[in-house]
């Protein structure tokens, strides 16, 4: 009897706890982020040291094969590399710089639904529904009532909100790259190449800091631990079990729960950072939230319906 009640529900029931906590852990990341910006360190640097330590440690124990198939494939992993890591990352990390944390973790909340539109678009058979677009508009007028919180209420630089929005589409761009990539090589091997050419994508991006912080500073034990929390937890730990996650419970399951990150980022820049938005911003919030919510409970109903 308890065999039957632990598994395989109470299996399912553990997968579906390792997604909310990987949530939890890319919501946290940004605040994480703001401590190292507010420290003295750039955004490219962070990025760097960040996936150049969850490489290393991934290496460790995957390091049976280091080469793809063909050098088609390494460079489409390349592309991986600079949509998925250094252009999504970087620009997030820049945009920390100019916005609240809370307005860039809002803002590229809408990377699942830009996927399923460019999907759509560059796949004929993949076109999204009326149900899906519905949710778009929702959550597209949520971003632009989050945009004009921080340019008009605040007085903050709307810039940081457009890079947001770089990043979100960055990571749609990505999802379409490793589209072909899926069926061939596990996700261990394409997580450690996306980490491998992220970081080597962004050392060009180097030249456009003003200076290169000494790396002396993460020995500060309050750098070190948020360096190190970005690493081995948001980026290793997170990104694996999300792959893990995905394989059990499904794609569409493990995305709803992405719908919660900027919750748990408003909740911890607010008690953590101070951060405060006005009833703009809230009503944003609400809206973002509501069309992506929207646009997967309406193609839920629509597939029941149809069987």
């Amino acid at each position: 009897m308890s065999s039957k009640r632990f598994s395989p529900k109470g299996n399912l029931l553990l997968y579906h706890v390792g997604a909310a906590v990987a949530v939890i852990g890319w919501g946290v990341s940004f605040i994480s982020t703001k401590v190292l910006l507010d420290n003295g360190l750039h955004p490219i640097e962070i990025y760097i040291y960040r996936f150049a330590l969850a490489y290393v440690a991934l290496l460790l124990f995957c390091h049976d094969r280091i080469m793809s198939n063909s050098w088609r494939h390494e460079l489409i992993f390349m592309l991986s590399g600079l949509f998925g890591g250094s252009i999504y990352f970087i620009s997030e990390n820049v945009a920390l710089e100019y916005t609240l944390v809370s307005n860039v973790s809002l803002i590229t909340s809408l990377s699942p639904l830009l996927t399923v539109l460019l999907i759509g678009f560059v796949y004929r058979s993949d076109r999204p529904g009326k149900e899906t677009i519905l949710g778009s508009i929702i959550a597209f007028l949520g971003v632009g009532l989050v945009i004009f919180n921080s340019s008009f209420s605040l007085s903050i630089n709307p810039l940081g909100d457009l890079l947001s929005l770089l990043a979100a589409m960055s990571w749609a761009i990505y999802s379409i790259v490793i589209k072909k990539l899926n069926p061939l090589y596990s996700a261990l091997f394409i997580t450690r190449k996306t980490f491998f050419y992220g970081v080597i994508t962004a050392i060009p991006f180097l030249l456009i800091e003003p200076e290169i912080t000494p790396p002396t500073v993460l020995l500060e034990p309050v750098l070190l631990a948020n360096l190190l929390f970005l690493a081995l937890f948001c980026s290793l730990f997170a990104y694996l079990m999300w792959a893990v996650i995905i394989g059990k419970i499904g794609a569409v399951k493990a995305s709803n729960y992405m719908y919660f990150q900027p919750v748990v980022t408003l909740l911890f820049s607010y008690f953590i950072l101070s951060e405060k938005i006005s009833i703009i911003g809230y009503t944003g919030c609400a809206m973002i939230l509501l069309g992506v919510w929207l646009s997967d409970f309406l193609q839920k109903r629509k597939l029941r319906l149809s069987n």
